[in-house]
């Protein structure tokens, strides 16, 4: 936490953006054991991440957290390369646009864009799972939502670290973990999501905000997993969104992560629990991939 702290406290008003991200990506640049393979996919930069041994048949398309600000390929090269190698597959690193330049629904459509390519790739629904954190695990939701609501055939699963499911941090955990969580506090929050949306945006539309999705939109879901440190503001995004998803007839697992912070799972070098997370999320995904899903008539 000293780190991120540190990457945190040169930040300021007119820090300019380009700044923030490098500062990001040189926080958690490392590369794993994994090769790593750049490409464009309809139309969106992104990386295959390939892990010795992985399975090349089945693809986990990752979209990284960030606030849809900071993040990218480079910073979650290594959390990416370590959920190939536990789930046995290759990993489809997304690097969608990013705001202020590109505000929603811009990194919702290269998600769905990316999807639609590796449909015409050969991938079937069965063969592909998705997974993010932060705003990444929302954007993972949200690509799931905005299948369902044109009638695609649904991914296998998603794995969600540290979703951000509600933009207009309604959760109670912004006042119970207050003290706990070391860096993201409510009025920042807001602030993330106010750059995100620009100044019409709607914080609760559910294909930015999973959280207010329909019952109906909540029950066609996968399998998911969420996992979530206990010591995190937007504790509340992973646990009510389970809630809601399980109350519609879904299937949704919450892990609450004792002692842990916002997606903790991006530190595997200094804590053990960030190993054993990424070792569950993918062992979840290996055993629904090449599973047939609700609606998926592809072969």
């Amino acid at each position: 936490m000293a780190r991120v702290r540190a990457v945190y406290g040169r930040w300021r008003r007119d820090t300019p953006v380009a700044q923030m991200r490098a500062d990001w990506d040189r926080l958690f640049d490392a590369t794993g054991e994994a090769a790593f393979e750049p490409l464009i996919a309809g139309g969106v930069p992104c990386a295959w991440i390939t892990a010795p041994g992985a399975r090349t048949d089945r693809a986990i398309v990752y979209f990284h957290g960030g606030g849809f600000q900071v993040g990218s390929l480079r910073s979650h090269r290594e959390l990416m390369a370590r959920l190939s190698a536990a789930a046995g597959a290759r990993v489809l690193g997304v690097d969608y646009r990013l705001a202020p330049e590109h505000r929603h629904p811009a990194p919702l459509q290269d998600a769905l864009a990316v999807l639609q390519w590796l449909r015409g790739q050969g991938f079937a629904a069965r063969d592909t799972a998705l997974a993010g954190d932060s705003a990444g695990g929302g954007l993972a939701l949200g690509a799931l939502l905005a299948l369902h609501g044109r009638g695609d055939a649904l991914p296998a699963a998603a794995l969600l670290l540290s979703a951000w499911t509600d933009l207009a941090a309604t959760g109670e955990s912004y006042e119970t973990r207050a003290s706990a969580d070391p860096i993201h506090q409510r009025p920042m929050i807001l602030a993330m999501a106010r750059n995100a949306l620009g100044p019409d945006g709607d914080p609760r539309d559910p294909l930015v905000s999973p959280l207010y999705a329909d019952e109906q939109a909540l029950a066609a879901l996968p399998p998911l997993l969420l996992q979530v440190g206990d010591r995190e503001t937007v504790l509340s995004d992973s646990e009510a969104f389970a809630r809601r998803v399980n109350a519609a007839g879904g299937q949704a697992r919450c892990q609450v992560w004792p002692g842990m912070v916002h997606v903790f799972q991006q530190f595997p070098h200094e804590l053990p629990e960030a190993r054993d997370a990424l070792d569950e999320g993918g062992r979840f995904l290996a055993s629904h991939l090449g599973r047939a899903t609700s609606g998926d008539t592809s072969a």
